[in-house]
């Protein structure tokens, strides 16, 4: 146990050790899982003792990204139902485009309730991928010019 609180609480970065002053240290190969676990347990507990008026009708996640469909005002009765285990930020589908980003996606909601679905990129964002001169594996390098190269020629 001190071993993973080490792992989750410290990260190095050129050189030097940092203490984390609180979640867990971003790029420990610990962190993701203990982060996943954790949202699954969230998840368990949260939603199945969700007042049916609250509860969501669609769920998804990637680590701690959330997209969800619920009741318009059930927005903050499950913030606050979810807020005894965590505190969470919340994006409303905009009224104008009935858009919402997700990761990199842009979901979109046409008239008749069909999703469709387009590459985001916010506004803070570079272009900039993978730096070839940094000290990731090959086929990791090789693997964001093949995926850049995929998606253009699709």
């Amino acid at each position: 146990m001190e071993l993973l609180q080490l792992v989750l609480n410290t990260t190095y970065f050129r050189g030097d050790i940092y203490q984390k002053n609180s979640g867990m240290a971003m790029g420990s190969p610990c962190s993701l899982i203990v982060a996943n676990l954790f949202m699954e347990w969230l998840e368990n507990e949260a939603i199945t003792t969700a007042h049916t008026d609250i509860k969501p009708r669609i769920w998804k996640r990637y680590v701690d990204d959330i997209i969800t469909i619920i009741p318009k005002d059930a927005t903050q009765p499950l913030l606050q139902h979810f807020d005894d285990a965590i505190n969470f930020t919340c994006e409303e589908m905009s009224l104008t485009d009935n858009s919402i980003p997700f990761l990199d996606t842009l979901v979109l909601v046409d008239g008749e309730g069909n999703i469709n679905t387009k590459v985001f990129r916010k506004a803070t964002h570079t272009n900039q991928y993978l730096d070839f001169n940094s000290h990731h594996p090959l086929q990791h390098k090789l693997s964001v010019i093949r995926t850049l190269y995929t998606d253009v020629t699709r």
